[in-house]
């Protein structure tokens, strides 16, 4: 695996101030700012908002790294991160977007910022929270001071000190009992970083007499997930504890099994590209990039170190978006290769949700072995088995795909994608309560 920028100067940096020793003998190493940027920005080297962000110096020795000031950061064996568990096979509550707003265009929310006021406007958040809630604030501050306990891998525990580290805040919305601050995410994740919940939390908590609860919100696949929290001990990092999760989605034309057989009967299927096959198990994974590029163009770096993907998942997913025709790639004045939507995957992703999904059905079924695949799915009314799957895409010419473990990693990437096309109808069934 290459390193990165980031790996290659966090590497001089543990060698220059002997990190893992000092961890070793105090139990942690407080870095300056100027120290770190001895080798690249603090900005780049100490913001890592999933376990998978890691540098693989950090990653090798079970080490992680909190601000404690606005000039200095504390390395440790410290347990930062907490899983996210979506709901599973959960059908979305569907919320009418208001007539009267202009400004907000609903199929085209591919921003943090675009998908927490869309949420807001709906009406989402009064919903999750049980009253009416209103914005109050956002943006950067300081956390003031204080202090707390954190778990270690070494079953040890640390107090931590912070004094005005630099808080940053999606959006802070208050009702007549209780106020909530936001961290919001425009991709499917797998963990968060508590800090980005806790140092808000405990910030507003000696602000405010109503209940503060930390919220963690995504946006992904046009599905608006909210996490309420609580922690459990105040002065203890670790004690985040799940109150509610809660999906809903901006109320649509409902798609339907005809309509996913529509498409499997009509589409036309083209010859199979001299493309690697793509080894790509989540298509919600692929929508979730395909949405980060309608922002910007991107490099395999930035997709790597600002995302929940890690190296592989970056080259595995953009490969899967160039399998399909709706991710392209070139070279800018700097020579530094960068993905970006193909026209085709511009046009699929600003259309409304029912088309936008159809459309992509389209996209993978006009590939012989998702079509061929899809057909034994219904015949039978269950997936086929791997070595079924195996013997279609043995039959299929796919490119450069010979040997036999080959065939079956990719077919969990065939089963995988059936799966998402099968249960749409399902996931996008507009639940009201």
């Amino acid at each position: 695996m290459s390193l990165t920028k980031t790996d290659r100067a966090w590497g001089i940096l543990f060698e220059r101030y002997q990190i893992v020793r000092k961890v070793e003998e105090h139990g942690y190493f407080v870095i300056a700012a100027k120290q770190i940027r001895e080798e690249r920005e603090p900005r780049l080297m100490a913001k890592f908002d999933h376990y998978s962000n890691l540098p693989q110096i950090f990653r090798e020795n079970q080490l992680a790294i909190l601000p404690v000031s606005r000039s200095s950061y504390i390395i440790g064996p410290f347990e930062v991160y907490h899983k996210v568990n979506y709901l599973e096979n959960a059908k979305p509550k569907a919320i009418d977007f208001p007539r009267e707003i202009t400004t907000i265009d609903p199929t085209n929310i591919y921003s943090e910022s675009a998908a927490l006021h869309c949420a807001y406007l709906t009406g989402m958040i009064d919903d999750l929270m049980n009253e009416q809630m209103r914005h109050t604030i956002s943006g950067r501050m300081s956390s003031k001071e204080f202090s707390f306990e954190i778990k270690s891998h070494n079953a040890r525990s640390q107090t931590i000190g912070v004094t005005n580290s630099q808080v940053e805040i999606d959006g802070g919305y208050e009702g007549p009992t209780q106020f909530i601050v936001v961290e919001a995410k425009n991709e499917t994740v797998d963990d968060i970083l508590v800090r980005q919940l806790y140092y808000p939390y405990r910030l507003w908590q000696k602000r405010t007499s109503k209940i503060v609860r930390p919220v963690f919100f995504t946006y992904s696949n046009d599905i608006f997930s909210f996490f309420l929290y609580e922690f459990t001990d105040p002065t203890n990092y670790n004690s985040l504890q799940l109150l509610k999760q809660k999906n809903y989605i901006i109320a649509h034309e409902r798609i339907s099994h005809d309509d996913i057989n529509g498409i499997m009967r009509s589409v036309t299927t083209i010859e199979e590209p001299a493309i690697p096959f793509p080894q790509a198990d989540s298509f919600p994974r692929v929508i979730d990039l395909l949405g980060l590029l309608v922002e910007n163009d991107l490099t395999k770096q930035e997709i790597t170190s600002n995302y929940n993907f890690d190296e592989r998942q970056s080259s595995y997913y953009t490969a899967a978006g160039i399998y399909l025709g709706l991710i392209d790639k070139y070279q800018d004045e700097q020579r530094q290769v960068l993905f970006t939507l193909t026209e085709k995957g511009y046009t699929i992703m600003h259309l409304p949700t029912r088309e936008k999904f159809l459309a992509l059905v389209e996209a993978v079924l006009s590939h012989q072995v998702f079509h061929r695949v899809l057909i034994e799915y219904f015949k039978k009314e269950s997936m086929p088995k791997k070595e079924d799957v195996v013997r279609m895409m043995e039959a299929s010419d796919l490119y450069q795909v010979k040997a036999e473990s080959t065939y079956k990693r990719r077919a969990s990437t065939i089963m995988g994608w059936i799966n998402w096309i099968v249960r749409l109808p399902d996931m996008y069934a507009n639940e009201r309560d």
